[in-house]
């Protein structure tokens, strides 16, 4: 498993994902799913609120892979923002990205839903595309489960993916604090290290200084310090800033320009460099938001 994967992982079993997954099903009956990129399984399989046409369709291959395809779809049109594609059965899907400051590390999705009634004659075209697929199966429980698929009206379904990019955007500043703190376990010398960062957080750090601090070796300490925190030394230094840097621009009385030195970067444009990179933003445009919410 990768540092991705694992990453992703640890915010799926989290206590705000999965109380977050709960009350998105109650309130809408809708299935969420939180996936990487680039997962290679139909999204909702496992989910409570999966559509019942859908489950019957994972499970034939040859329908199984134009519900893939929509998969790859989606990952190529929600890197940026929320996205939408429609299957060959009219259900549509949704992605939303979930990112670690620009980088993103997985989809929330949703749908398999209908935006327009469902009707005989709807599920008429659905079988001519399933006869051109050549899928098994009695037609007549196709239909009895394509007909059992929920329909919301688009403003419905618009209101619903809102939440979604607005909980997108929580997890992905989740990921930024679970990226700094990965390594469940660590040796002693480690654990003095985080906490020597910390304490001079606000001066000019080194990698050396660090390492002799904690009586180790630069080459040894590099290699143990990412094989442990899962972070190089200098990813770790500067998400430390910024998560620092986060709590003092909540402070309003507080130049960006302070803020920046207080927490250790030598020039502002470095800051602003590394806080974008790493929340997706930059200082003024993350107070700004703050400030409103």
């Amino acid at each position: 498993m990768n540092s991705k994967e694992s990453l992703l992982e640890t915010l799926a079993q989290s206590k705000i994902y999965q109380e977050y997954e709960r009350a998105f099903g109650d309130a809408t009956g809708l299935p969420l799913t939180l996936r990487t990129p680039d997962a290679w399984q139909v999204a909702q399989k496992d989910n409570a609120h999966r559509n019942p046409f859908c489950t019957l369709m994972a499970g034939q291959s040859r329908s199984c892979s134009a519900c893939l395809q929509i998969q790859q779809e989606l990952s190529n049109k929600a890197c940026d923002g929320p996205a939408t594609t429609t299957c060959f059965a009219g259900l549509c899907d949704t992605a939303v990205p979930v990112k670690l400051g620009d980088e993103t590390i997985g989809y929330l999705q949703t749908g398999q839903i209908s935006l327009k009634p469902l009707t005989k004659a709807g599920f008429g075209r659905v079988r001519s595309k399933l006869d051109e697929l050549k899928v098994p199966g009695d037609r007549a429980v196709q239909e009895k489960a394509w007909m059992e698929s929920q329909q919301l009206h688009r403003k419905q379904y618009e209101g619903a993916v809102r939440l979604l990019n607005t909980f997108a955007e929580q997890l992905s500043a989740v990921s930024n604090q679970i990226a700094i703190r990965q390594a469940n376990t660590e040796p002693p010398a480690i654990t003095r290290a985080k906490a020597f960062i910390a304490e001079h957080l606000s001066e000019d750090l080194s990698l050396g200084d660090v390492a002799k601090a904690v009586n180790m070796s630069r080459f040894y300490f590099c290699k143990s310090f990412r094989k442990h925190a899962g972070l190089n030394f200098t990813d770790y230094v500067a998400r430390l800033r910024v998560e620092r840097a986060k709590e003092l621009l909540l402070n309003p009385n507080l130049r960006v320009s302070e803020i920046a030195y207080e927490v250790g970067f030598q020039s502002l444009t470095h800051f602003n460099r590394v806080f974008r990179r790493v929340v997706g933003k930059s200082p003024t445009d993350y107070r700004g938001k703050v400030a409103v919410g």
